[in-house]
């Protein structure tokens, strides 16, 4: 009879989906694709999560077993607890800081190589042509305040701070001072010195504090311009003398010895640390850096051993970090025009 339908029971012809069919494929379809994006979602999110995961090398411009080799390998220590990875020191010394520097500009931006540059390096590229200058390279955080101070060799005979500048006034360029390569720290040190205190001496220059001070206990050289924490030992053993501190107020490590200002000089010279590494490191990786390294300056742990060690720790992100090598850049520049330091570059 016309007009009668048969039950849906009835095989559908090959080749054809009914309306049924049609609405499970677009669901599996569906479902697929919410697969496929969360499986994509989720190793993106996994390669975001394994970084670090492999060792990231912190490099230092300078030698094993001065100031600056030995505050990076307490924070790589803590740095490799916190991040689960190993943080291997490399030292990369010479040309006062450039040719680790250069190690730094040069690396791979992926996050894996790192270095400390400190407040040498501003000054540097004005005094060595082949120097990297700040802006080539990525602040990423600030480690703390170094003061200088003045320390003199037994052999010498100087017991002041006074007699010291009253003999180099009385004979230009007769005192030999060990210091590092021109454009380290201890190299701007004694410049500045030279200036404010009216004074001349003889650079001696060496590859970094740790042969500045084997150097003046040998009586190479009769006075050295290093931080407190990289002679305190010796002076406590009487291996040489610290005649002065220039900063505001006494080390903590060394409470006995007076500052310049102390002592009629109104000189106030220092130097700091901090962590830097090649431009374009991925926004990421430089962000997870940042944090990790001021969270590891900020564990009690390190703290204890920094200042065990002598260490100033005054932790800083990268904004802070990157303004102060602006301000120190600026600050320095018109000192060594006039010191004559300003040989390679000028602004």
């Amino acid at each position: 009879m016309l007009g009668l339908v048969k039950n849906s029971t009835q095989p559908t012809p090959s080749g054809i989906i009914g309306n049924a069919g049609v609405n499970v494929m677009k669901q599996k379809i569906a479902v697929a694709a919410l697969v496929l994006a969360a499986a994509l979602a989720g190793a993106s999110l996994s390669r975001a999560q394994t970084f670090p995961s492999e060792p990231i090398t912190l490099i230092v411009a300078w030698p094993p077993g001065g100031g600056s080799d030995i505050s990076m390998r307490l924070l790589a220590d803590t740095l490799s607890k916190q991040i689960k990875v190993p943080v291997v020191v490399l030292n990369k010394p010479g040309a006062g800081g450039a040719i680790g520097h250069r190690e730094i500009a040069n690396a791979k931006p992926d996050g894996y190589t790192i270095g400390m540059f400190s407040s040498g390096g501003i000054a540097l590229p004005y005094l060595n042509a082949q120097a990297n200058t700040f802006d080539e390279l990525a602040p990423i955080a600030f480690f703390g305040e170094d003061p200088n101070a003045l320390e003199a060799s037994i052999a010498s005979g100087i017991g002041s701070l006074k007699e010291y500048v009253e003999r180099a006034r009385a004979n230009p360029g007769r005192i030999k001072n060990g210091n590092d390569q021109p454009g380290g720290s201890s190299y701007l040190a004694v410049a500045l010195y030279e200036k404010k205190l009216g004074i001349k001496v003889t650079r001696v220059s060496y590859a970094g504090f740790g042969p500045t001070v084997i150097g003046l206990m040998a009586g190479e050289v009769d006075s050295a311009t290093v931080p407190v924490p990289d002679t305190i030992e010796q002076h406590k053993a009487g291996k040489l003398k610290i005649l002065g501190v220039s900063a505001t107020e006494r080390h903590f490590m060394a409470p006995d010895i007076p500052t310049f200002r102390e002592q009629g000089f109104d000189v106030v010279v220092g130097a700091w640390r901090c962590l830097a590494g090649p431009k374009g490191i991925p926004a990421d990786r430089k962000a997870f850096l940042e944090r990790s390294i001021i969270a590891a300056l900020k564990d009690p742990e390190f703290q204890a051993k920094a200042r065990q060690a002598g260490f100033v720790v005054q932790p800083g992100d990268a904004k802070a970090t990157y303004q102060r090598w602006k301000d120190d850049d600026a600050e320095l520049y018109p000192i060594l025009l006039d010191a004559g330091l300003v040989k390679a570059r000028q602004k």
